[in-house]
């Protein structure tokens, strides 16, 4: 690994007096740090799925070669993130998620000066390995600075980072259209939201912290005495002689916990992005929204994850006493209801509802199910588990969302695609009560 992503320890250890002070306010710069960081890989990453429509007319492509397209990307980003997550375990979180936000921002720039499709294809899977390195110096960084007790709550403030990017892209699109014209439209997609990136870049490096004891702080365990999981009272730290392979074999591949996660994660990804994905170009073609109306519908699946997830924090660690899995299964459950809403409903105000509720809701068990994989396995292997979940959610659930959905409509219509989300949402369900029930019967949450 190269020297400047490597931790480095302070040498200045921080008076006595000074720790708890301190503490607070390297936390919060630490959260602020991934926030805007995942924040801006976003900008880099939806950009392209609202580029479709124009990417279609231009190079007249049909719905499977689109669907090949954002297959690809996802594909790439499914296998970098499971191998750059386990990477992160062992790197400076901050140094890493910058220079992955870095390297999306140049690929972007180079999609703005693209014009074939061979190169889309190209340029789209190199964003998706440099996008696998944003996620897990999140999860770490959360892990480090925060108690079991709070990452329901800070979780979702954190995930709601990615509904932000998502959602903001739209407009930072729409007004650069406005200014520049239709005909400029790389420019205004890809080239304008690289460069605030590489700006956000920077402010991450800034802001961004290691764990308390590399920022001169004690231990965690130590500022603020946890009650911890049974994976993490007996494991807490790694011995010292193993590599990030041996961690994610050991701690991650032989835990079945981390393999329901994963699998509730990938029957939420291929609704999400079968979902997502596809919003575009259905409303546009399908429910004849215009261009505004569409973008105004794109805006609200995402933005509309921001309250609900927040809720979604708080009641996960207050009502449900942390565990994470029986408000995911209410979730998916609505969201099964309203996938068939959206599909059936002619109004463009019904239509846009119901994209609302979907874009509400299906964050909230993806979010679930991330305060979940920090609980089974210790904070050495977070990184590690993340690269499982991630690899699995990217590889088969969006690949179902994308490729598959593209295919279904290609050769059946709309309909079998949205008979596939309704699957997706039911098999979710299966794999949230099977974690939820493993967890317990293994007394993963008795605490001590």
């Amino acid at each position: 690994m190269f020297s400047i992503l490597k931790p480095k320890t302070s040498v200045v250890k921080i008076p006595n007096e000074k720790i708890k002070e301190t503490y607070n306010r390297f936390r919060i710069m630490a959260l602020s740090s991934v926030f805007i960081g995942y924040l801006s890989y976003y900008l880099v990453r939806n950009n392209f799925t609202l580029s479709t429509p124009y990417l279609q007319h231009e190079l007249q492509l049909t719905n499977t070669q689109i669907g090949f397209l954002s297959s690809c990307m996802l594909i790439s980003y499914g296998i970098s993130k499971g191998v750059m997550s386990s990477l992160a375990d062992k790197a400076n979180p901050k140094m890493y998620m910058a220079l992955g936000l870095i390297l999306c921002s140049i690929v972007n720039i180079g999609l703005g000066f693209s014009s074939l499709f061979w190169v889309f294809v190209g340029f789209v899977i190199l964003n998706g390995i440099f996008q696998g390195m944003g996620v897990a110096p999140s999860f770490i960084t959360i892990a480090n600075w925060f108690p079991s007790s709070e990452r329901g709550r800070v979780g979702s403030i954190w995930n709601i980072s990615h509904n932000i990017g998502g959602g903001v892209v739209s407009p930072i699109i729409g007004g650069s259209l406005a200014v520049l014209g239709q005909d400029k439209w790389q420019i205004s997609s890809f080239i304008i939201p690289a460069g605030i990136s590489i700006g956000i870049a920077f402010l991450v490096i800034y802001l961004g912290k290691g764990s308390p004891s590399q920022e001169g702080l004690p231990e965690l365990k130590d500022i603020i005495p946890e009650k911890m999981t049974a994976n993490q009272k007996n494991e807490e730290h790694p011995p010292e002689n193993m590599s990030a392979y041996q961690i994610f074999i050991k701690y991650v591949l032989k835990n079945k916990n981390a393999w329901y996660v994963a699998f509730v994660d990938v029957f939420v990804y291929m609704v999400r992005f079968g979902m997502l994905s596809w919003l575009p170009i259905y409303l546009l073609k399908e429910k004849d929204f215009t261009k505004n109306e569409m973008s105004i519908a794109f805006l609200f699946f995402e933005w509309a994850a921001i309250p609900s997830t927040l809720l979604a924090g708080y009641i996960s660690d207050k009502l449900f006493k942390g565990r994470p899995m029986p408000l995911a299964i209410i979730c998916m459950s609505l969201i099964f209801v309203c996938i068939i809403g959206y599909w059936q409903s002619e109004s463009v105000h019904t239509v846009t509802i119901f994209a609302s509720i979907v874009g509400c809701l299906i964050y909230v068990p993806q979010f679930l199910a991330s305060v979940q994989t920090m609980e089974v396995v210790p904070k050495f292997a977070v990184g590690s588990a993340v690269g499982l979940r991630g690899f699995m959610s990217y590889i088969l659930g969006a690949t179902l969302g994308t490729s598959l959905f593209g295919f279904l409509v290609d050769k059946y219509g709309w309909h079998a695609g949205f008979y596939a989300l309704m699957l997706g949402s039911i098999l979710c369900i299966v794999f949230c009560i099977l974690s939820h029930i493993n967890l317990n019967t293994n007394e993963i949450y008795k605490k001590n």
